[in-house]
């Protein structure tokens, strides 16, 4: 249990010191004086001076010995936050990942705090009420204001404002006048908890045996993992759901991360049947307020269950129980900037920390969870059927070498026709082509020239929606000019290849009649516009669906019994060693939309390799054909899970600097011949925002320490310094 830090009272000394973690770019902590009267543990908040300037920190550990030259030189603690104290297990988890990650120990403490917001109590919010008679200089706008608050009941401040169509500064005035009265607003009454016993649904034979399992894992109460391992449309979220209703029954607290938080409307919706209540979220999209509420209520213990992106792994829970990783293998639990971590991996080093159970859903796991549940270290739970008795859909591969689309067109004759009959059929139709805008290149036809970012090696990819031209790596936009700036020639731009945006206009001109709908983060202004929109969707107001990857995650469409991926190999040739996997994994999901309620699904696949070992998979639904051949293929040449890998990308604003630098750091790479050190060579992305970029790549053994390796590397080689940057990533998922 973590001692209190207490004022000695030897007569060696008298004062108490402590080591505290601020959460800046830092790794080291810093030694504070605790003022007399003040007692201090490890977790702590408090704020501590830094600089010119006072900052949020934590209490890392007491420091019996101090150098004594150091004494009156170090600073005072300002002050004890009323918040409660980052548990042990958090704390380890910190020093885990900044280890783990080569990341600055702030940096991961600061995503624990509220992304390094300020802590404290919530904000009193002001409420006002009509206590008085009107003053004698009655404005229209008074007026209103008056009649908003004729109950003389408590109104907020700024809500009363708004509803009178006034400012505040009209609230004021009536309050100098003695007409209305300033009060606190009375704090809100936490949400009632979720009730596990509100609507326990009838399970069907195949689930019931994977529900006793859930109950099984949450009640042990240790840690555990297990894979959630079913088809598409299975009822992996009820059943999973079993085991979260067991830890609200123990009165433990469960996060469920998702990948795409915006896109939770359904699951949502699907909780607050199953528990009687919503769950708490937590992602970036929250109002602050919100945000400040709903972290009070995640520390303080009134939050039963949170819903997540993957930034809700490092909050401090006052009592976490259980953890479920929804879509286990989805690429966006990967976080590619600031700290370089995959939430699905530290999840299961935060649940082995805390020693609770941990539950990995997915109908297609990734490689590394597939291999760890056929060696034993995972437990597997499998949901081999649909509910309901619905059959997967049937999947066909259309030869595009054989029968092309007519010229300048992308959809096949074969695959208009069949969306054509789903039509006729009052059913809906979803064609999914994972390639965000209008068309991904630009050209004029007289010259050649191509429409490329300023500032990053790319193509500025066409978006008639916006009117623009638009760099997906940078946000550099421009208007689509009317002549070619290269050599003026008139009417000479063409776009080249397809994005959703052109697809919809060629749905337009195929099915005239039909309504149709784009879904693309490029075009969601809001989580409330894309719940909107798939609200649409479900509700059968929209025939042909186009979409991007954000089709394929977790949504339920009852109409929905048709798909065609207009592009199956868009995914195949970029030389990332994932593609593999990543294009069965989408093109799996993106399918199994189909046929989930009524009828039978079925999913044409439009491919100029219909003999690539992954679409004869998918088409054959030969999933054991997939993970053999890919398991074998990582094992031979030592890829994850079978090797490590380590990514260090460099970077400079001139080529030469970058370069440089980098045959420098490659050179300095401690010999050892568990670890290959290939490179330096330019990224495939050369250059971004102006930067030109190298990679080494750093290839290992399993159980080599790669990342001991990486710190004693970079600890004795070359230091960055100017406008170098120098970033590390473990365990990569992007090689761009």
């Amino acid at each position: 249990m973590d001692h209190t830090i207490r004022q000695t009272t030897s007569a060696a000394s008298s004062t108490a010191f402590v080591d505290v973690l601020v959460p800046v770019a830092l790794d080291q902590t810093y030694s504070y004086r605790v003022p007399r009267g003040m007692a201090l543990a490890p977790g702590d908040v408090v704020a501590v001076p830094l600089g010119p300037r006072e900052v949020l920190a934590v209490v890392w550990a007491d420091n019996a010995t101090p150098d004594p030259r150091l004494h009156n030189r170090l600073k005072d603690v300002g002050e004890k936050l009323d918040v409660p104290p980052l548990k042990r297990e958090l704390r380890a988890l910190v020093d885990w990942v900044a280890g783990y990650t080569l990341s600055p120990r702030g940096m991961v403490l600061r995503m624990c705090l509220k992304m390094g917001e300020q802590l404290g109590p919530e904000r009193t919010r002001i409420g006002v009420r009509l206590v008085g008679e009107p003053p004698k200089r009655l404005t229209p706008a008074r007026r209103r204001l008056i009649e908003v608050l004729s109950d003389r009941l408590l109104h907020n401040k700024s809500e009363a404002a708004k509803e009178a169509g006034v400012s505040t500064s009209v609230v004021d005035g009536l309050v100098d006048e003695g007409t209305l009265t300033i009060e606190p607003m009375p704090r809100p009454p936490p949400p009632p908890p979720p009730d596990p016993s509100h609507a326990q649904p009838e399970f069907s034979r195949q689930q019931r045996a994977a529900v006793d399992a859930m109950r099984a894992l949450a009640a042990n109460g240790s840690f555990h993992v297990a894979l959630l391992d079913g088809v598409t449309g299975s009822g992996k979220t009820e059943v999973y759901f079993e085991a979260v209703a067991e830890t609200v029954r123990r009165g433990k607290q469960s996060l469920i991360l998702m990948p795409e938080i915006a896109l939770t409307g359904q699951f949502l919706d699907r909780f607050t049947r199953r528990f009687g209540v919503r769950p708490i979220e937590w992602h970036s999209e929250l109002t602050q307020r919100t945000r400040a509420r709903n972290f009070a209520a995640i520390t303080g213990g009134e939050a039963p269950v949170v819903v997540g992106a993957r930034s809700a792994l490092f909050l401090p829970y006052a009592d976490l129980g259980l953890i479920v990783i929804d879509e286990e293998h989805d690429q966006a639990y990967k976080q590619e900037d600031g700290t370089h971590y995959h939430a699905r991996d530290m999840a299961v080093v935060r649940a082995h920390i805390a020693k609770i159970p941990i539950v990995l859903a997915s109908a297609t796991p990734s490689v590394e969870t597939e291999v760890n549940a056929r060696k034993g270290r995972y437990q597997r739970v499998l949901l081999p059927s649909r509910f309901g008795g619905q059959h997967m859909p049937h999947i066909r591969a259309i030869d595009l070498k054989r029968v092309p689309p007519p010229r300048g067109r992308f959809i096949s004759p074969e695959l208009a026709e069949q969306v054509g009959f789903a039509i006729e059929r009052r059913e809906q139709a979803l064609l999914f082509l994972n390639r965000r805008g209008y068309a991904p290149l630009t050209l004029c036809r007289a010259c050649g020239h191509r429409f490329a970012c300023t500032i990053c090696d790319a193509w500025l990819v066409d978006h008639r929606f916006r009117q623009r031209l638009v760099c997906h790596h940078c946000g550099f936009s421009m208007a689509r000019p009317p002549v070619c700036p290269n050599c003026a020639a008139q009417e000479s731009l063409v776009a080249v290849g397809p994005g959703v945006e052109r697809l919809q206009e060629e749905a337009a001109h195929l099915f005239p009649q039909a309504r149709s709908m784009v879904l693309s983060s490029d075009l969601i202004t809001s989580i409330e516009t894309m719940r909107a929109e798939l609200n649409e969707i479900a509700a059968g107001r929209v025939d042909i669906i186009i979409g991007t990857q954000l089709v394929a995650k977790g949504h339920h469409f009852p109409r929905l019994n048709l798909v065609g991926v207009v592009d199956a190999d868009l995914g195949l040739n970029n030389g990332d060693p994932r593609a593999a996997e990543r294009t069965w994994q989408l093109l799996n999901q993106v399918v199994g939309r189909a046929g989930r309620d009524q009828g039978r699904g079925v999913g044409f696949l439009q491919t100029h390799q219909p003999e690539h070992p992954v679409i004869k998979a998918l088409v054959a639904c030969d999933r054991e054909a997939f993970y053999a051949s890919e398991i074998e293929a990582r094992e031979r040449t030592l890829y994850p899970p079978f090797g490590r890998l380590a990514s260090l990308i460099i970077s400079a604003g001139d080529r030469p600097t970058a370069e440089g630098f980098a045959r420098r750091l490659a050179s300095s790479a401690p010999r050892d011949e568990h670890v290959q050190v290939l490179g330096p060579a330019e990224a495939p992305l050369a250059v971004i925002k102006g930067r030109y970029r190298f990679r080494l790549l750093l290839k290992s053994a399993r159980g080599f320490d790669l990342s001991a390796y990486l710190r004693d590397w970079l600890a004795a080689g070359p230091k960055t310094k100017g406008n170098l940057k120098l970033e590390v990533d473990v365990d990569p998922q992007s090689f761009l």
